[in-house]
This record gives structure tokens, C-alpha cells and sequence, in this order.
């Protein structure tokens, strides 16, 4: 058995005097070398120990549960989504196009939007990323207009409904067409409008402390929709606030062409030209780098998320994990929007993550336990969020547990692998922060069937006015 010998953890125990054993597990996957072969202890919103095989607990206990029938994870963390696109799914006009066209198919759909929508989108998503077993999710939002001012504020608030903890980040679009970008002049903004934007979120909403549900980033979209001293100035609003820097590199070909016509620089060298190559970065895709710029990034700890349906339904490219984690960056894991993929499915991911890794690297150097340490720990380095992302003592208590009981599974033989590799969809129980928020299959907190039909009129509207 681990217990904690830390003060925080044993003040936790003697202050809340209520713990829970979570007990006799199917089987644990901690996201390390440790033994939760007997499951492990929750006082209040922190693991206080973790129960090895043949052991019972040191740490006085009130209450059990009984999870003998579920293999045990740590709760997933989604890296890169876009919440609004889930009332675009499989929208006609967009389907079988490769990124650029498919953007400029959604661009005027999405210009749209209002704040109703993003919080019907909002609570949508991040049920479905609940219900699969992801406790902790980043959204890129960067669609604003006259009609939608504070589509930040009202995700915020659909967080709140429904439990995951989240990093909401301030996207943005400078760049219309006009000026030679890709996006179209309705659906950008000034940089002064943008960054007191991203000031006022970030002092409205950011907390910075290791229970924190929400924390705030700074997201301009990608190279083909911003100006360059945008970068620069949201790069130093980081630092100044030290907050996050998020946004799409290294996605297609076509990008690595843009950025050389428009900036006379490939996109690494773009990065690192408006202040970005550095640890508090992390990008979406990260797909088209050269061996030197695997290099650079590595070198400068920049993050990457990794989102390999979506990088398979617009036919983007394989991102070259294991190179870019050789080389000291940050692989984490993503949905990415629900246009692109079209779902919000975080253990599906991990599965999709896995077969297309063994695809770029070969089946013996690609195992499931890879793909589920990109969606846990190496998603929270991506996130700064040490205190998350794995089964740790001291570490906040988010877990989800998943029944093998289904036809798919049927002849297993090691509990953890069939997750994977036998095609998973959904968690029986997610804890957050030592609550449970989904409890044999169904969340605690709120309908789902409400969510949903309120989504669809929202999705219905949209299209309608398109």
C-alpha cells in the first residue's frame, strides 16, 4: 500500500473525516509504476492512498464502493476540441473535403452563431465527453461576431451544468479575406477587440490553483487567420498573465504553403518568429514538421496535441508522436471539433490514436498503454496540469471506471488491453474532483435527453438560416 506522506493529503484526512475506499478492482491502470491492484482511497477531492494487491487500507474509511466489475483509469483529458461544431455534424455541404475547402464550406454556417447556441453546444459536448470517461476538456473557440459577443462567458457558465473541469481558450480570427486570409471579413475581429477580450476573461474566470474547473488560454486560430503581430501581442498578454498559448500548426501541406507565400517562413519558423516556441505553447495537429523542426520543438518543450480521427476523416497526415516525445516535446490527445470527426468520444480516441500509431511506427513499438498515457498524463503536461492524469497519492480524484460486460469483450483476456482494443464507448461511473457525475451510465447532475433536444433545435435553427 501507498500512503501519503504529505501534509496537504493528511490535513485533507483529518478535516474531512469522510473517505471513501473504492475497492477490489477488475483491474487499475494508474498512468505509472504504482499498485492500485486493490483499488485506492478518496478524502474529499484527493487520492490519499493507493491499496496494492492482498492489502486493505491504513487510512480510516466511512464509506465503499464495490468496483470489482470495472477496469479503473484515470479520468481522460481531451486537449483540442471545438465545442460549436457539434451542431454541424455531418452537415452535407462540408463532407469529403480536405481542410481548406471544408473550412470555407463552414465558415458562413457558423458565422451564425449565437450565445445560445454555444451554450447548448457547450453542455452537448462536454455530456458526451463525461459519459466516456474525460473529466477534463480544452475547447478552442474563435468564431465570434455582432451576434454572438460573449460566446466565452456563456461556456463558462454550460460548464458549470455539467461538471468536467475545462480550459476554455479565447480563440480568435483577424485575417479575413480581404487582407488574404481565409476566413471571411463577417467572422473577424480588430486585435484591440480581441486581446481587452482576452484580458477581461482571463481576470473574470482564470484560476490558477490545483482544484481549479476553470482556467483560461489564449488561442488565435492559425496562421492563415491571424496577423502575426496578433501572435506577438497575445504571446506577451501570456506571459504578463501567465496563462496558456494554443493554436492550430503544422496541419496540412497547404499551411506550410500559405505561411511560405505569406510570410516567406515555414510554419516552426513562423512559430518561433512571433514568440511562441516555448512550454507554455501548445498546438493542434502538429502533422507536417521536418526532422529539424521535430527538433526545435522538442528542444523548446512545446506541446502537441494529437487528433487523429479528424486527421483522418480530412485525409491531414499521421503526426509523428513518438518522434516529437524523443525529441522532449509534449503529446497529448484531442477530439478535435465534432465537424471533423464527428464525435466527442475521448475513449474512442485513445482506441483511434492507438491503430493509427502502429500504422506510422509498427504494431510493437504502438501499444494501448501508449495511447491511454497520450490521453491522461501526457494530456495534462499539454495542460500544465501536474495535480492531473493520472492515479497518484495527492493527486485530485478523477477517475473513470468502465464495465467489460458487453458482448465485445466477451473472451478477454487482459482487462486493460480489451478497453482498447475492443472498442469501448462509454464509462459506467466518472468521478470529478471526488464527486460522481456519472453513475451507471447516466449523469447525475442534469437530463441529457433535455440537453440534447435543446441542442437539436439550435443545430436546426442554424442550418435553417444558412
Amino acid at each position: 500500500m501507498i500512503a501519503f506522506e504529505n501534509d496537504r493529503v493528511k490535513e485533507t484526512v483529518s478535516k474531512k473525516g469522510k473517505c471513501t475506499w473504492i475497492k477490489n478492482p477488475l483491474a487499475c491502470w494508474t498512468g505509472n509504476s504504482q499498485d492500485a491492484s486493490n483499488g485506492m482511497v478518496i478524502c474529499d477531492n484527493i487520492i490519499v492512498e493507493l491499496v496494492a494487491a492482498g492489502n486493505t487500507p491504513i487510512t480510516q474509511y466511512q464509506q465503499t464502493f464495490d468496483a470489482s466489475a470495472h477496469v479503473i483509469l484515470p479520468g481522460l483529458i481531451n486537449c483540442h476540441h471545438h465545442f460549436y461544431q457539434t451542431l454541424t455534424r455531418a452537415l452535407p455541404n462540408a463532407l469529403n473535403k480536405e481542410l481548406f475547402p471544408w473550412l470555407q464550406a463552414l465558415y458562413p454556417v457558423w458565422a451564425n452563431l449565437n450565445d445560445d447556441a454555444i451554450f447548448a453546444s457547450t453542455q452537448l459536448a462536454l455530456s458526451e465527453l463525461l459519459l466516456s470517461g474525460c473529466t477534463t476538456a480544452a475547447d478552442h473557440h474563435y468564431v465570434f461576431s455582432s451576434i454572438m459577443p460573449h460566446a466565452i462567458d456563456a461556456q463558462v457558465a454550460a460548464a458549470k451544468t455539467i461538471g468536467n473541469r475545462v480550459t476554455l481558450t479565447r480563440g480568435s480570427m483577424s485575417l479575413g479575406q480581404s487582407k488574404g486570409g481565409l476566413p471571411p471579413d463577417s467572422v473577424v475581429e480588430t486585435d484591440e477587440k480581441i486581446l481587452g477580450e482576452s484580458e477581461r476573461l482571463i481576470n473574470t474566470y482564470h484560476d490558477s490553483s490545483e482544484e481549479s474547473f476553470c482556467q483560461i488560454a489564449l488561442a488565435p486560430c492559425s496562421p492563415f487567420s491571424v496577423t502575426p503581430d496578433l501572435m506577438r501581442e497575445t504571446a506577451k498578454l501570456s506571459q504578463q498573465k501567465n496563462v496558456l498559448l494554443h493554436t492550430h500548426l503544422g496541419e496540412t501541406e497547404d499551411e506550410n504553403d500559405f505561411c511560405l507565400e505569406k510570410f516567406g517562413m515555414r510554419p516552426v519558423d513562423y512559430l518561433e518568429d512571433v514568440g511562441w516556441l516555448n512550454d507554455r505553447t501548445w498546438l493542434a495537429h502538429g502533422i507536417h514538421f521536418n526532422d529539424d523542426e521535430v527538433k526545435r520543438l522538442g528542444h523548446a518543450c512545446t506541446g502537441i496535441c494529437h487528433c487523429p480521427s479528424s486527421n483522418m476523416l480530412l485525409a491531414s497526415g499521421m503526426c509523428r508522436t513518438l518522434d516529437l516525445r524523443s525529441a522532449g516535446a509534449r503529446v497529448g490527445l484531442g477530439v478535435d471539433g465534432s465537424a471533423s470527426n464527428d464525435g466527442s468520444n475521448m475513449i474512442q480516441e485513445v482506441r483511434q490514436a492507438m491503430l493509427l500509431q502502429k500504422l506510422r511506427y509498427g504494431s510493437a513499438k504502438f501499444s494501448h498503454h501508449d495511447a491511454l498515457t497520450m490521453a491522461t498524463r501526457g494530456s495534462a503536461t499539454l495542460l500544465h496540469r501536474k495535480e492531473l492524469g493520472e492515479i497518484a497519492v495527492g493527486k485530485q480524484a478523477d477517475i473513470a471506471l468502465y464495465s467489460l460486460d458487453e458482448p465485445r469483450f466477451s473472451g478477454y483476456g487482459d482487462a486493460v488491453a480489451a478497453l482498447i482494443l475492443c472498442g469501448a464507448t462509454k464509462a459506467d461511473h466518472v468521478m470529478v474532483a471526488g464527486e460522481w457525475k456519472v453513475k451507471n451510465g447516466v449523469m447525475v447532475d442534469v437530463d441529457i435527453h433535455e440537453i440534447m433536444a435543446r441542442h437539436r433545435i439550435a443545430a436546426d435553427r442554424l442550418v435553417q438560416q444558412f
